[in-house]
């Protein structure tokens, strides 16, 4: 139904005859003449109707946005006056010759200037994917994936699908469960990743592994998080973790030379502590130049305890970020920014302009400053390197409040006061997590997943201190959003029964959901690492959006919902009847 898409069109089929399919973009009647704007998937391209070809012209005049129609005619050139550089076939028209009007459109339910809500966006999803904006995004997926395919193979990876109904297994999230039929009473779960399976592959002696794969998580939704995503899942046999690093860095390096043009050059490594003393977070934004800066020490003896407190504490901490040209900030955009690192449970935040660097006390603002000593003050001003015209802010209290409170405010005031440079790349590998996290309930759990192996232990050296191992963990980051992340995998059964008993599994609950694992590390398991990247994740990045509902073609709503499909919905009772299930329904309680 088409020889060309309308966004080909240009100054070399001059004088081709032509048949286009797609939609009218935009209709101008002139009375005499009748222009439309036609689109398609490649772009938009102008049709020219003449009443010299009556019957078409005719019909022509019925014509309105978004009708779907395919048109026969002529590529001509535009006069000169009327060239438009700013479309791709802004050189030449189309010299309609007959139409044909395939499907007629109602008003659409969308603003044709495409000022929309989200909740209407997401409703009429078919409808919003039409738009040249979005459908681009969508291409520029479909080149990610197909260059990623093209790299794996060429790189010996065998593509090798694993199960979408399997075991529930611990990887950080609620699962998805679905009710077997045939099994009353059980379930299976939808992925978390294809973890296991792909440790399982390598024991089987595929070595190098991938897919492109979807993966389900029930957790809260946020702008970079959907319930189910599509995750680009590696793992290979006899390369060590550096090796792992290597190849996968050399695939984004290509990847973005592809899509973006841009050479990322080599990544700068990072260990996890180091991050998080300077950044205050695991995945830091290299493109923002402030950094924390500790000062505990300075501070343990001042009588202020908000300071002293947590500088004498072995689990606080003191850091001071200094923003550059801070000064300026008003008493309210202070108060603000307070709030704000509230809501990462600080419960304050102290502050301190520099007006004149050289005036000694005379040339400090600070609420804070009757409690230090000049000799104080002008070591924090010497460590924070901090120039008349900064402010410095303060974060005093547990170590881990400190560093999510004041790394989220660093990120917040680089996008405020424009001090991140969103025209550049700011890649980095962060390694050397910590094996183990507190749970919050006294208990240890793993900070990737538990099939992780530590660095440079025996599992009797790792069970007599597991608060200080570091595994053999790694995560890519790019411009403040982790793209990538893997590890070493714990490849002998006494390392694995360790890591589990340190989580508190017990011995019969290892076998009973973890059996077939511990068997297969039985069977001279190889040693084995991997990574997995967020495909939905790097395409937001290279699309230049901040949302990944902007890259999922039918995307969920922060409530986990499909507005489009109403989904999710109520079963049908005998559906629920032959899985031996019954919704119990919550009783409403009068209120007294």
């Amino acid at each position: 139904m088409r020889t060309l898409y309308c966004g080909q069109l240009n100054v070399s089929h001059i004088g081709q005859q032509v048949t286009l399919s797609g939609w009218v973009n935009r209709r101008r009647d002139l009375g005499s003449l009748i222009f439309i704007d036609m689109r398609d998937r490649e772009g938009i391209v102008q049709v020219f109707f003449d009443p010299d070809e009556q019957k078409v012209f005719e019909r022509a005049s019925e014509l309105r946005n978004e009708f779907c129609i395919q048109v026969v005619g002529k590529v001509r050139a535009r006069d000169e006056r009327n060239k438009n550089a700013e479309m791709a076939t802004g050189e030449v028209e189309v010299y309609a010759t007959e139409l044909t009007i395939i499907n007629r459109s109602e008003p659409l339910p969308l603003d044709s200037n495409h000022v929309n809500s989200e909740e209407a966006r997401l409703k009429y999803r078919y409808l919003d994917l039409r738009r040249p904006e979005v459908a681009s995004r969508f291409k520029t997926r479909a080149k990610i994936t197909a260059f990623v395919r093209r790299f794996m193979e060429e790189n010996e990876f065998l593509d090798i699908e694993t199960p979408m109904l399997t075991k529930a297994t611990p990887e950080g999230a609620r699962d998805y469960l679905v009710p077997s039929r045939v099994h009353k009473g059980e379930f299976y779960a939808l992925p978390q990743s294809p973890q296991l399976f792909k440790q399982l592959l390598m024991v089987s002696g595929f070595d190098r592994y991938y897919q492109i794969v979807k993966c389900f998580r029930d957790e809260d939704l946020r702008a970079d998080r959907q319930p189910e995503f599509t995750q680009i899942d590696v793992e290979t046999s006899f390369m060590t973790a550096p090796q792992v690093r290597e190849v996968m860095e050399r695939l984004i390096r290509e990847l973005w030379i592809a899509i973006k043009g841009v050479d990322l050059g080599e990544f700068p490594q990072m260990t996890w502590a180091e991050a998080m003393r300077r950044f205050g977070s695991d995945k830091p934004d290299l493109r923002n130049p402030m950094e924390l800066v500790d000062v505990a020490d300075l501070l343990a003896k001042v009588e202020f305890q908000v300071f002293s407190g947590p500088a004498n504490d072995a689990k606080g901490r003191v850091a001071v970020l200094r923003v550059p040209g801070g000064a300026q900030l008003t008493r309210k955009q202070i108060d603000d920014y307070t709030k704000f690192v509230g809501l990462y449970g600080a419960k304050g935040m102290a502050w301190m302009k520099v007006n004149q660097r050289n005036a000694g006390l005379e040339g400090i603002q600070s609420p804070v400053a009757k409690f230090l000593t000049a000799e104080i003050i002008e070591q924090l001003l010497e460590r924070t390197a901090a120039e008349s015209g900064d402010i410095l802010l303060f974060g005093a209290d547990q170590a881990n409040v400190v560093a999510d409170a004041m790394g989220a405010l660093r990120l917040k005031i680089g996008r405020d006061l424009a001090l991140t440079d969103e025209n550049c790349w700011a890649p980095l590998w962060v390694v050397d997590f910590p094996m183990f996290e507190q749970d919050g309930e006294g208990r240890l759990a793993a900070m990737h997943h538990p099939f992780t192996a530590p660095r440079d232990l025996t599992p009797t050296e790792l069970s007599q201190a597991p608060s200080d191992a570091i595994a053999n963990a790694y995560d890519m980051v790019i411009n403040g959003y982790e793209v990538g992340g893997g590890s070493v995998r714990i490849h002998t059964s006494a390392m694995q029964q360790a890591v589990f008993s340190i989580l508190g599994i017990s011995a019969d609950e290892q076998q009973e959901k973890f059996g077939f694992l511990l068997d297969a590390l039985k069977y001279g398991a190889p040693p084995h690492a991997g990574l997995a990247f967020g495909l939905d994740r790097l395409t937001m990045l290279l699309t230049g959006t901040d949302n990944i509902r902007d890259v999922i073609a039918f995307p969920k709503t922060t409530a986990a919902a499909c507005l489009m499909t109403d989904a999710p919905s109520e079963a049908n009772p005998n559906a629920l009847h032959e899985l031996a299930l019954q919704v119990v329904k919550k009783v409403k309680t009068e209120s007294a």
